[in-house]
């Protein structure tokens, strides 16, 4: 046997081990699937992505071949996550409205390889879910410009859900009409009273009247049924494909940076399986307090004390106690290390109530 025989044996012995270890690592990206399935996670974690290459990096002895395998990681990783989305076809979202609305948007995002299924309300949403009827929920959490929604919120505190992801989803708002329809020649606007406030200024300067709906997407599928020339839709550009209108203005947005916060809901809480920080980390809680002078006080400093940056901090009022309130807070960091752990048993201690909702990470980056 000559020596390029020998290379070539060697080659066949070596690819018959990554045969087996390639079947081992599928085998256990299924085993992922279904935990992603269970907390309502998408597929790819573009973040943990890049800290698996440059983690694997570091194992490449020759810097000659550490190019050529980072390409293998990205194209092993790519397999990864395409037979993951094949074993979640199965998987079943809802969300709250119709398709072509920006629920129906995130939740696509978030979940491209789901069946996605509507529901009218928030909580018909949300206890299909608790029912075991559907994997995860996707609703609106709050909106740059217009602030919570109040419904989701309080299903928050209510309910048994926990919060795995969150997607921020840019709202562009685009006019949209009939073919054969001009500008000059709109009369009336129809959509959600949110989306009409927020382009409450381009309305006013154009002299349009307004007509709410219930929906973005139902109100753009309205003037498409109308055919009336005069009318017009405020909806998002995927809308105006969907129900073949003309876009006649883009962006009316009276803010341009308006964002919605959506996110997904599931039966299981998604625990991280190593208390390295990412600094990306979030988590949000919910809880109430003792009627005690400074007892809100006192819960925030135990926050602080252990170095937690928050967010956000809101309050709610609880619909079956009048005049008493829960409270909403977002912060960032790890809240399953040690020191999280210390700090939810002191917060146990002097809240009356305590649930932690989620964990969350926000660079949270989808396929488009």
């Amino acid at each position: 046997m000559n020596e390029r025989e020998m290379s070539r044996k060697e080659i066949s012995r070596i690819d018959a081990e990554v045969a087996r270890l390639f079947e081992q690592r599928m085998k256990v990206c299924g085993d992922i699937a279904e935990y992603k399935r269970k907390c309502g996670l998408s597929v790819r974690d573009t973040a943990r992505e890049a800290e698996l290459i440059e983690r694997n990096c570091g194992l490449i002895e020759n810097a000659d071949v550490e190019s050529y395998y980072v390409q293998f990681m990205r194209k092993t990783i790519d397999l990864s996550c395409a037979y993951q989305s094949k074993l979640l076809k199965g998987m079943r979202v809802t969300y709250c409205g119709v398709e072509g609305a920006f629920a129906y948007m995130a939740a696509k995002r978030m979940f491209p390889e789901a069946e996605l299924v509507p529901f009218a309300d928030f909580a018909d949403a949300y206890q299909a879910v608790e029912r075991g009827e559907f994997d995860c929920a996707v609703l609106p959490l709050e909106n740059s410009a217009a602030g919570e929604v109040g419904t989701v919120m309080d299903l928050l505190f209510s309910g048994s859900l926990y919060i795995n992801q969150v997607l921020d989803l840019p709202i562009v708002h685009n006019l949209m009409a009939n073919e054969g329809a001009s500008l000059d020649g709109i009369k009336t606007v129809v959509s959600h009273p949110q989306a009409l406030d927020q382009c409450g200024e381009y309305i006013r300067q154009h002299g349009f009247e307004t007509l709410p709906y219930s929906n973005t997407a139902l109100a753009a599928k309205h003037v498409k049924e109308t055919g009336d020339p005069g009318l017009a839709a405020i909806a998002s550009d995927d809308t105006s494909t969907l129900f073949g209108l003309k876009v006649l203005d883009k962006s009316i947005n009276d803010v341009k940076n308006n964002t919605t916060r959506f996110a997904a809901f599931s039966r299981a809480q998604n625990r991280p399986s190593s208390p390295k920080k990412r600094e990306d980390e979030n988590f949000i809680l919910v809880f109430t307090v003792r009627n005690e002078a400074g007892s809100l006080a006192q819960t925030l400093n135990i926050i602080g004390a252990h170095g937690f940056n928050m967010r956000s901090l809101r309050s709610r009022p609880m619909k079956e106690l009048q005049w008493n309130y829960f409270f909403y807070i977002e912060a960032e960091g790890n809240i399953y290390n040690e020191n999280g752990q210390d700090m939810l048993r002191e917060l146990g201690a002097v809240c009356a109530k305590l649930r932690l909702v989620g964990t969350y990470y926000s660079n949270l980056k989808t396929e488009e």
